[in-house]
């Protein structure tokens, strides 16, 4: 339930290829008839709900709300799959264990502020897309593309294209939010704090647009409509069968390691986000994979708490391949789960990687935390 008074904004383009909307169609049909509805949310830290005072003040709990209030006979499950500071191409990674596991009917996803504008991103996005629709012929799925507050930048040029390509229902908070907040009709102040999270006023305009997007569909859902074709990627579409593999999941990619220690501790959620990999603390320790693929990630810890070591990895022995993973986090907000594309549209065929602990001091606070290999494009 949104409760805030809300400034009034033109909800003028704020859907895009609504037209598309069939798979939404269907689940508010089986909702209107009683039936068990997942609804699930993906995407970065505003999906999350930073900077909301609560959890069910965050935009995403809200449309989950509206679902329940207009559908009074179905009954309902919440799934936020939100992780602060992560992209599409993690996305890509943990759709299936974050989002897809809890079989969701209707899912969106939220990375428009956190990807960048470029062909890289426009080919991760599309592979999370493609994971989602093809995960279920029955799955629903709404694009959100949030903006920054502060400068209206977000990378809907190029996820458009992924929309527009795939038929899917979007929702543009640039196209609404931006002029105001660019004329000065509406202060920034009202809606974040930092110039990019929602505060609550925020979180529930964000909901409100979004709402008003459902409001159409669920008006003209038992009109005739087609469902989605899935068309022939247009990137490259390495990263749609992204897999990721941790200490649990390791073992036919993990071949020698030496004064690395698998993080055997539980985790408490999915955003307790630097569990289940490998830490070292001397230097010379190290770890070899062994991986089939062409594009490959390295997630490793970068940290506020000074001094922090730094490790080298090398792919295939190669000496010009070497990659500084350095844990020193020059931000001040907090330790962040870090994604290096190290290997992006390589030969594909099985590759060596090495990690080797090359820098440490005497005050280290933290060891080199390595937390996952992404390997994609198989």
């Amino acid at each position: 339930m949104i409760t805030e008074k809300l400034p009034r904004v033109s909800l003028r383009g704020a859907g895009k290829n609504t037209e598309g909307a069939f798979r939404i169609g269907k689940v508010m049909k089986r909702a209107a008839a009683g039936e068990d509805i997942c609804i699930g949310f993906i995407g970065g830290s505003i999906t999350q709900g930073c900077l909301a005072s609560s959890p069910d003040k965050c935009y995403a709990h809200k449309v989950f709300e509206w679902f329940e209030e207009s559908f009074p006979k179905a009954h309902f499950r919440y799934v936020n799959a939100g992780i602060g500071a992560t992209d599409s191409q993690f996305g890509c990674a943990r759709a299936q264990s974050d989002l897809l596991a809890y079989e969701p009917d209707i899912c969106f996803a939220e990375f428009s502020v956190n990807d960048e504008c470029n062909e890289h991103y426009h080919e991760t996005y599309e592979g999370l897309v493609r994971k989602i629709l093809k995960s279920s012929p029955d799955r629903a799925l709404m694009l959100i593309y949030n903006v920054r507050y502060d400068d209206g930048k977000n990378a809907e040029p190029v996820h458009s294209l992924v929309s527009d390509r795939y038929k899917v229902p979007a929702v543009s908070l640039r196209e609404v939010l931006w002029p105001e907040l660019e004329s000065g009709k509406i202060d920034r102040s009202l809606l974040t704090t930092d110039g990019l999270h929602p505060n609550d006023v925020g979180h529930s305009l964000v909901a409100s647009v979004i709402i008003s997007v459902l409001e159409d569909i669920r008006s003209h859902m038992d009109e005739d409509s087609h469902d989605i074709v899935i068309p022939e990627p247009e990137t490259r579409n390495a990263y749609e069968d992204s897999v990721r593999y941790r200490n649990d999941n390791s073992s036919d990619i993990l071949v020698e390691c030496s004064g690395f220690t698998a993080d055997l501790s539980g985790q408490d959620g999915i955003t307790d986000i630097f569990k289940k990999g490998w830490t070292a603390s001397e230097k010379g320790s190290y770890i070899v994979f062994k991986v089939r693929a062409s594009c490959i990630g390295v997630q490793y810890r970068k940290t506020i708490q000074k001094p922090a070591p730094a490790a080298r990895l090398t792919i295939d022995s190669d000496p010009e391949k070497e990659i500084v993973l350095d844990a020193d986090f020059e931000e001040i907000w907090g330790d962040k789960l870090v994604l290096d594309t190290v290997l992006d549209h390589g030969e594909c065929r099985e590759h060596t990687i090495k990690i080797e602990l090359t820098e440490v001091h005497e005050g280290d606070v933290l060891p080199f935390c390595l937390v996952s290999i992404i390997a994609s494009g198989n």
